[in-house]
């Protein structure tokens, strides 16, 4: 497996669909991209699995909640249980990169 990641933005999508698409405004391209993402990120946040064949799955990691020590003040803090947004990409994906 290859480890070197392709970093990809979203305006770099937008680019991409655009040349792929001619027929599609600018504005129907975001629109459709705001959608898409703001449906992965809801069912995620749900506590859902969405998974996209061939391309990947988005999850919810949960981070255990820590303590940490301000360097400066050297006080201790607690920071509680977090959920982050996680991507794990598919095989084939993978070997496209």
């Amino acid at each position: 497996m290859n480890n070197k990641y392709i970093n990809l933005n979203r305006s770099d999508l937008e680019i991409y669909l655009k040349k792929r698409f001619p027929t599609l405004s600018t504005n129907q391209i975001k629109s459709a991209l705001d959608e898409i993402f703001d449906s992965i990120v809801y069912a995620v946040a749900k506590g859902e699995r969405v998974e996209i064949r061939n391309f990947g799955v988005f999850s919810a990691k949960k981070i255990s909640p820590r303590k940490f020590v301000n360097p400066k003040t050297k006080e201790v803090s607690y920071l509680s249980e977090t959920t982050t947004l996680h991507f794990k990409p598919s095989k084939n994906l993978m070997s496209k990169i």
